[in-house]
């Protein structure tokens, strides 16, 4: 049974009869007044147990996004049913409303739609829908709950995606593709043409040469079907938020754009996510396909508050593939105590691989560097400045094992990343 607050002002009410009378036997009188009507009120209402409820759900959005949920009431009762209806989605899922007025007759059926605005990634669900009936008095009422599973994946945002166009006429122009017909290096033989001044005199064909009356140079066009493996760190460092998004997210939105870049350069990706174990594979997918494929495995991971296992990285990127790849490490590099590991393993990849450590930075650590207003400032001015020379230090420390790093806020990284892997197939170094 439920009671609303017309019933709690009607028994407050007992306090006019006592006054009036003196005798408290007129409270007695009162209470079993209301309770009779209150019975009475609980007898009349429709019974919440006789609706009939269905979902109708979206399949997946991207996170920001907006989708519709539908749920039908069909009121399969004698008694009309009045009350109110709520629909227990997760708060993350950003749903409204979540309660609303319901009145049905007698095989009556109602359609509620709530919005959806999900503002996390991964599986959002809805357990249960609660119906409270109330009486004809308005003094209380029926209350049930109906088990109604239903989930909606949060896709990756993906918001980078706007950074594939350029990207991408950039790509068109290393392999000659475009009216600029730039000279493009590597080492796939493209053509020959003459010889303009600023191009590389390394670049003379002079057998092609010496048949013609001119200089004649080797044009190259990028390597294509080479190996790209992203290694994306889901662990217990990549929880933590900077400018209100898990550094995990901004690591699947830098392997997304990557992949897409890669993929259309020719080249064949395959995406690992790991930490004390590997959380989801990408592997042998290409085409239209692989982003497809990416956001489905992305979508339902969640950090881990575990210590990564890079010791057994080297090992998986082995079980990808065993030739010459780029390996795209995207993680945290913070403090020397905390990348022990991954400083122990880069060496081992870069013996075989060319290795790209990614990393997201925050941007607020410059801003508190440079305060000094106050007493509290300064300390953490000096706080925010130790934290950038440590960080600088495990730069260093990798780029001296061999790899390249990568750096750049929420915001700045993926572009960052894609620009790089840009500047590694023009150099002819894939």
């Amino acid at each position: 049974m439920a009671v609303t607050g017309l019933f709690v002002a009607l028994v407050a009410l007992g306090v006019v009869p006592v006054i009036a009378t003196g005798s408290p036997w007129a409270l007695v009188v009162w209470l079993v007044v209301v309770a009779v009507l209150t019975g009475l009120d609980v007898a009349l209402a429709g019974s919440p147990r006789q609706l009939t409820l269905r979902r109708r759900l979206p399949g997946a959005i991207r996170l920001g996004e907006t989708a519709e949920a539908r749920l039908t009431i069909v009121n399969d009762g004698r008694r009309t049913i009045r009350g109110v209806v709520r629909d227990a989605w997760q708060p993350s899922a950003g749903a409204w409303p979540t309660r609303r007025a319901l009145a049905l007759p007698p095989g009556g059926a109602t359609t509620n739609t709530t919005t959806l605005t999900p503002f996390r990634r991964g599986v959002r669900s809805a357990d249960a829908v609660t119906v409270r009936t109330i009486g004809p008095l308005r003094l209380a009422g029926r209350q049930a709950t109906h088990a109604l599973p239903g989930a909606v994946t949060v896709l990756p945002r993906f918001s980078s995606r706007k950074h594939l166009p350029s990207r991408l006429a950039r790509l068109r122009e290393l392999d000659g593709r475009t009216s600029v017909m730039i000279r493009g290096q590597g080492t796939e033989f493209d053509s020959l043409r003459e010889y303009v001044r600023g191009d590389d005199v390394r670049s003379i064909d002079w057998r092609a040469t010496a048949r013609r009356d001119e200089a004649v140079v080797r044009t190259w066009r990028p390597e294509r079907d080479r190996r790209v493996v992203v290694v994306v760190d889901s662990g217990r460092t990549s929880a933590a938020r900077i400018d209100d998004e898990p550094r995990l997210d901004t690591a699947f939105e830098s392997a997304l754009l990557l992949a897409a870049l890669a993929s259309q350069a020719g080249d064949r990706v395959d995406v690992v996510v790991v930490d004390s174990r590997v959380r989801a594979r990408v592997q042998g997918t290409s085409g239209p396909a692989l982003l497809s494929s990416m956001v489905d495995a992305m979508a339902p991971l969640d950090p881990e508050l575990v210590e990564t296992d890079w010791a057994a990285v080297p090992g998986v990127v082995r079980s990808v593939t065993t030739r010459r790849a780029l390996v795209v490490l995207a993680t945290t590099v913070d403090s020397p105590g905390a990348s022990r590991a991954l400083l122990a393993a880069v060496p081992q990849l870069a013996r075989r691989h060319l290795v790209v450590v990614a990393s997201v930075t925050d941007p607020t650590l410059e801003a508190l560097s440079v305060e000094r207003s106050s007493r509290d400032a300064v300390y953490r001015a000096a706080s925010a400045e130790r934290a950038r020379l440590d960080a600088a230090r495990v730069r260093a420390a990798l780029v001296q094992s061999g790899a390249e790093v990568v750096t750049g806020a929420p915001a700045d990284l993926p572009p960052a990343l894609a620009d790089r892997y840009l500047a590694l197939k023009a150099a002819g170094r894939l």
